[in-house]
């Protein structure tokens, strides 16, 4: 009978726990699609406004455009990173970007126009700008801050995606916040411009190309993201009243979305090939490339579009054998890495070679290093001397305790206990540091007496000890009625 009722009672109990939890599932998604709901922030007409209004440049925009690119310019070539942030935050680079995938994805070809129009003449400006600049800076050395925006990588192009799409939303709440210059910050625009100038500037062609491409690629994935997010938030399209016009701006903007889309795709592919091709050269030279007691010194990692070079210094004294190092480059090929080559550069086999080449390399290796390291010595520097101005104030607010007392001993008989401590008193208009010396007689003595002695052990101990404010004072135990 209990076994029964057993069975009977487990397929209520199994159905309430699935009831629960299909409950729990449910107010979860409740919660997720509230906290993830932003239609009702948006502010389509004012957002639409504000990019419309950011977008031309001339007046203002321009000047203000030339003296950060200038902030800039000086930043990067002087190494200092917040130089360059601050530059960033004044500048008004986003205008056009942001211009573009708001006119894209509302079909506005009129708005696309002047984005176009207004990007060009920025990116004409800011790289006349930033070559004239270091055409007369007498600073011509290539620091890591300018080294750093001449190649894309696979995190720059995320950045850039993101960065715009955390743009588009936030300029689309009603509530204002200050996510643009953040965006503008994030995505570097402006340093790839500057690095662009100085590849002019200097005719390194390397740098000119490398930087504009840089800077083209975090504008393109600006542009791409505000352009999802304007049709995700359902931005209104603008209508025309002509179909014929119609159907010429819809041909218009189809043909600029797949010359913008399908470049920075293969961009985005060529990007992540190269990220994939550094992770496993890196991963298969900590792997396969070990020989006895041979360490490697130094390794050069080279990608191209048709060949990379993996070149590896190995120092240790002993020759590796040709077919070791064939047995590398087969296992290299059969790793997936059919286009690299694998050099091994050796120092037990020609060390005239191996010195050569350690050379050329080491060199560009050591000077981006020490370039790279400046700002932190010269930042290590100020907090050395920071640390050395406090030790001084706390030498200086040190007394030699121990000495004094004794001294104070022998002055005054009958002296029997002295304390001492670095107050701090204030009239309610200044504070003021008072160095306060408590002491304590071996029997009463009179007001008269104290007052006395403190006058004199004040002036004694502002001469001993070099001090302006000295007080005395002894402890309240010690007065007596005279």
């Amino acid at each position: 009978m209990n076994t029964e009722n057993k069975n009977q009672s487990a397929p209520d109990d199994g159905d309430d726990l699935k009831a629960i939890r299909k409950g729990i599932i449910a107010r979860l998604l409740v919660y997720v699609r509230r906290i993830l709901t932003i239609d009702e922030v948006i502010d389509v007409e004012n957002t639409t406004a504000g990019i419309k209004k950011d977008i031309d440049f001339r007046g203002p925009n321009v000047w203000i455009l030339i003296f950060s690119i200038l902030i800039a310019s000086i930043g990067l070539n002087v190494n200092s990173t917040a130089v360059v942030i601050g530059a960033m935050l004044i500048s008004p680079l986003m205008g056009p970007i942001l211009g573009v995938g708001l006119s894209v994805g509302t079909n506005d070809t009129e708005t696309l126009n002047r984005s176009l129009r207004s990007f060009l003449t920025m990116v004409i400006i800011s790289l006349l700008t930033s070559t004239f600049y270091f055409l007369v800076s007498p600073l011509d050395d290539a620091v890591p801050e300018l080294l750093a925006r001449t190649r894309p990588t696979l995190l720059d192009v995320f950045v850039a995606f993101f960065g715009g799409a955390a743009g588009i939303v936030a300029g689309a709440r009603k509530e204002k916040s200050n996510v643009i210059p953040g965006v503008a910050i994030a995505t570097a625009l402006m340093p790839p411009l500057c690095t662009a100038g100085y590849g002019l500037a200097s005719g390194e062609l390397y740098y000119f190309f490398g930087a504009l491409y840089l800077f083209l690629i975090n504008s393109i994935f600006i542009s791409i993201a505000t352009f999802l997010g304007v049709r995700y938030l359902k931005f209104p399209l603008v209508e025309f009243v002509d179909p014929i016009r119609e159907k010429r701006a819809k041909r218009y903007i189809i043909g600029l979305v797949m010359l913008i889309v399908l470049p920075s795709a293969w961009i985005f592919w060529q990007v992540v090939q190269e990220s994939i091709w550094y992770r496993e050269a890196n991963a298969f030279i900590d792997e396969e490339i070990h020989y006895e007691e041979n360490v490697i010194s130094n390794k050069v990692l080279t990608y191209g579009d048709s060949t990379q070079t993996i070149m590896v210094f190995m120092d240790g004294g002993k020759t590796i054998p040709d077919e070791v190092i064939n047995a590398w480059q087969a296992d290299l090929i059969a790793s997936g890495m059919k286009r690299t080559t694998l050099k091994i550069i050796q120092s037990g086999a020609d060390m005239e070679e191996y010195s050569r080449m350690m050379e050329k390399y080491k060199s560009e290796t050591f000077k981006e290093l020490y370039q790279y390291n400046q700002e932190a010595l010269e930042n290590k520097d100020k907090q050395i001397e920071f640390l050395e101005q406090e030790l001084f104030k706390i030498y200086r607010d040190t007394i030699p305790f121990r000495n004094v007392v004794r001294e104070m001993q022998v002055q005054y008989e009958g002296l029997s206990k002295i304390a001492y401590a670095r107050s701090y008193e204030s009239n309610f208009e200044k504070i003021d540091t008072v160095n306060l010396f408590l002491v304590e007689w071996s029997k009463p003595i009179s007001n008269q007496e104290i007052l006395e002695i403190e006058a004199k052990m004040q002036k004694w101990l502002k001469v001993r000890l070099n001090l302006d404010s000295v007080r005395v004072q002894a402890y309240e135990s010690q007065f007596i009625t005279p």
